[in-house]
Formats: C-alpha cells, sequence, structure tokens
C-alpha cells in the first residue's frame, strides 16, 4: 500500500470543484465581457482574475496527480514540488502585474489573498516535495492543506472580482451614461 492510498476521495472533490470553478470563471467572463475595458482594465483583469484561474488549475492538476493509481509517491512528489517552485516564481509575476496595473490600488486584503496566501502554498508544495521521502504522510496532509488554502484563495478572489464588476464597475459605467 503507497502513502497515497486513502487520499483518493480527497482529491476527487477538492479536483472536482475546482475543474468545476473554472468552468465558471469562464462564464463569469464571458458575462461581463460586454462591459468596455479599458487598458488599465485589462492590466487589471491579468493582475486579479488570471491568478484565480491558475490556482483553480493547479488544484485540478495536483488532484489528478496524486488520485492517480502510482507505485509509489517518487514521481509525484518531484512533480509537486515543480507545481511549488512554479507557483513561488508565478507568485512574483502576479506582485508585478499588481504594482504595474493602474485600474485599482491593492489593500492589504489583495495583496494577502493574491500574493501571501498563494505563495504559502506554493512553497509548502515545494518544501514538502523535499520532506515527502523521509515523512510522506505528513507530507501528503502538507500538500492537502496547500491544496485547499489555493482552492479558498481562488473562490475568494472569484467573489472578490465578480462583486468588483457588479456592484463597482456596472454602476460607475452606468454613473457616467446617466
Amino acid at each position: 500500500m503507497t502513502p497515497l492510498h486513502g487520499w483518493e476521495n480527497f482529491y476527487v472533490i477538492v479536483g472536482s470543484s475546482a475543474g468545476a470553478l473554472i468552468g465558471l470563471q469562464f462564464v463569469v467572463i464571458t458575462l461581463i465581457a460586454e462591459i468596455p475595458l479599458s487598458r488599465a482594465d485589462a492590466q487589471a483583469g491579468s493582475a486579479f482574475a488570471t491568478p484565480s484561474v491558475v490556482h483553480f488549475a493547479v488544484v485540478l492538476f495536483l488532484s489528478a496527480l496524486i488520485a492517480a493509481p502510482w507505485e509509489d509517491i517518487g514521481v509525484v512528489e518531484k512533480l509537486w514540488g515543480l507545481v511549488g517552485v512554479g507557483g513561488v516564481v508565478y507568485t512574483a509575476v502576479v506582485v508585478r502585474r499588481l504594482r504595474t496595473q493602474h485600474a485599482y490600488k491593492p489593500v492589504f486584503e489583495d495583496w494577502l489573498f493574491h500574493v501571501l496566501l498563494p505563495f504559502v502554498s506554493y512553497a509548502l508544495l515545494a518544501s514538502s516535495a523535499y520532506e515527502a521521502s523521509s515523512y510522506p504522510r505528513f507530507a501528503l496532509f502538507i500538500v492537502a492543506a496547500a491544496v485547499l488554502v489555493l482552492l479558498f484563495v481562488g473562490i475568494h478572489n472569484a467573489w472578490d472580482a465578480v462583486t468588483y464588476h457588479v456592484f463597482v464597475r456596472r454602476k460607475t459605467k452606468k454613473d457616467k451614461r446617466g
């Protein structure tokens, strides 16, 4: 029995949720596509909306990876470690995008949910891969925690973006027309 045994249900639930939320993101973006975007708004989209889809995609990928019937944990730990390193790099990209967009001034909550929590999650993925050969059970719980944080961060950020478009941008556009 591999250390991965018993995680299938967890990752089916989490992965299915991430896949469904990716789909909902596409629906929401399609629905708000009729609102004209300025260049600054497009930059804000890559800073605020794209990371949610990336986090959901990472959760979906890790869920599929860990739920697959591997013989041992060796390949899996290396792959989730690479995902963690890639996520740390991607978080730096998000920081740059947050700083260079001019449509919205990020507040503490934005830095927390778009930078700090994702960075910690990706760093935990990377570091748990290093520990997995010695402490596989503990490492798998760390991966599960990181995956859940990414899922909840994505949910928070998607909700934040939708409410911004519905209650702020749409109202601003109506005020300018009316």
